[in-house]
């Protein structure tokens, strides 16, 4: 937790906070805004967590697009998910415009319990909404001894290749698995050069953005995060990351039953529901080989990666999900530090909300 004083040594423009007051706070919102007080404590863990991993991209910077969502009547507050298939391994289930992260933990434990008795589970989550990062749930499966995937489709954010109209979603997806005595492997990732949210956050620090995030609404490259949003995000090794995101966009969309390419909308507008489909599978790491030998094989795994030789400039090599869980450690020892503009949005939505008095800042 940060010191009394800490606010006179946080860099300019920041603004530093403990992760658990920020997690009662994000709670109280949900609830001011109708969610049940579990469901809201789980939400709010989700935001606060991908801060602690070091992404605010996805952190509380949403917690207003959320709430904006919830008050607007988009999203319903208390989730009401329908099992519509039920079929051993597999089961699809209907959201009802519930909050994404509410659905897709429900069902992700439902897809843990299938793998148990079937060596592998699969959910598939129609009329959903967006869940945040996708390892929050994939790590799910990976404590509870599964390898997990899970994949999202999303709104349209870049075009498809060779065109210059976004119809197609950044559509994340996330693997995981348990690594022994080391963190859980994971890795979360867009198949854009870059998730939506860091061009947002871009934005609100008033950063410019890399060469080779975005191009402009006339399809020129850009280094201005406002021109980028209403421009088109760029896919992430080209052809190969707009090929990967269309499927994304099968088995989360079109093979769930929800919405699928235009007609999936995001949680940056709060007039239209998300219509925002999943899809996850767990598989039971037991019904493939003893779980303590599998560690074993995933600690040499590690080993061997961590032996090769470094190239220039690099100072060690990391694991997939390294780094999140060595900023999780020092964030939750050291505290957050929040951007301003942020801070400003969260203090103006605790006063919009009656939460002033759980506010933080």
């Amino acid at each position: 937790m940060p010191s009394p004083d800490a606010a006179t040594r946080a860099p300019d423009g920041l603004v530093p906070v403990a992760d658990g007051p920020l997690r009662d706070f994000a709670g109280a919102v949900f609830t001011a805004c109708g969610m049940p007080e579990e469901d809201a404590r789980l939400v709010a863990d989700t935001l606060v967590q991908a801060d602690l991993w070091g992404h605010q991209s996805h952190g509380v910077m949403r917690l207003p697009w959320y709430a904006a969502r919830l008050r607007a009547g988009v999203v319903a507050p208390a989730a009401a998910p329908e099992r519509v298939v039920d079929a051993g391994a597999i089961c699809v289930v209907d959201g009802h415009d519930g909050m994404g992260q509410v659905l897709t933990a429900r069902a992700m434990e439902e897809t843990i319990a299938r793998a148990r008795a079937h060596g592998v589970g699969v959910a598939a989550l129609r009329n959903s909404n967006h869940f945040g990062t996708a390892m929050y749930f994939t790590l799910m499966a990976a404590r509870a001894g599964c390898v997990g995937f899970l994949s999202t489709n999303a709104s349209p954010a870049m075009a498809p290749w060779g065109g210059r109209a976004k119809s197609v979603g950044t559509n994340p997806w996330s693997w995981a698995a348990p690594a022994g005595r080391h963190a859980p492997m994971v890795l979360d990732i867009a198949n854009t050069a870059v998730a939506r949210g860091k061009i947002y956050l871009a934005q609100q620090k008033k950063l410019a953005i890399p060469e080779g995030w975005a191009i402009d609404a006339a399809g020129e490259p850009t280094t201005d995060a406002a021109a980028a949003l209403a421009g088109n995000i760029l896919p992430m090794a080209q052809h190969k990351g707009y090929a990967i995101a269309v499927m994304m966009d099968m088995l989360s969309g079109v093979l769930s039953g929800s919405g699928f390419g235009k007609a999936v909308s995001g949680p940056y507008q709060f007039e239209r529901p998300g219509r925002t489909g999943h899809f996850m599978i767990a598989f039971d790491i037991a019904a493939f080989q003893p779980l303590v030998e599998f560690g074993a094989r995933m600690e040499a795994l590690i080993a061997e990666l961590k032996q090769v030789p470094l190239a220039k400039g690099f100072d060690e090599i990391v694991y997939p999900g390294e780094i999140e869980a060595r900023n999780d450690t020092r964030h939750r020892a050291e505290g957050l530090m929040l951007p301003a503009d942020t801070v400003a949005d969260l203090v103006r939505l605790a006063d919009e909300t009656g939460c002033r008095s759980s506010c933080p800042f």
